[in-house]
């Protein structure tokens, strides 16, 4: 059995790729903030994820599919938080991540 180069590096970068979304999100859920991230950047960035996906369906290439779809989720989910009003954010992240009761 032979190691594959390409396989291994092609699979660190999907979860270096997928995993790099994740701090993000879960600090908008923990703080309701986002001013500071760009919308334009977000949307471009969700709109390359959607052709990522769509490019690896169009391929049959599963991995390809797999990474860039949860990106797309993830980046989606960052975008919709940016453009929510501050209500809605809270709503969110309060399903998300409950306030804790502290009486």
């Amino acid at each position: 059995m032979t190691f594959d180069v390409s396989g291994a590096t092609g699979a660190l970068a999907a979860i270096a790729s997928t995993a790099s979304f994740a701090p993000q999100a879960w600090k908008i859920i923990k703080t309701r903030e986002t001013k500071n991230l760009s919308t334009i950047t977000y949307g471009l960035t969700v709109l390359g994820f959607a052709l990522w996906s769509a490019y690896g369906v169009m391929l049959a290439h599963w991995p390809l599919i797999a990474c860039n779809s949860i990106c797309f989720v993830l980046a989606t989910f960052i975008l919709v938080m940016k453009v929510l009003p501050a209500s809605g954010k809270r709503a969110v992240a309060d399903t998300l991540d409950p306030p804790t009761d502290s009486s």
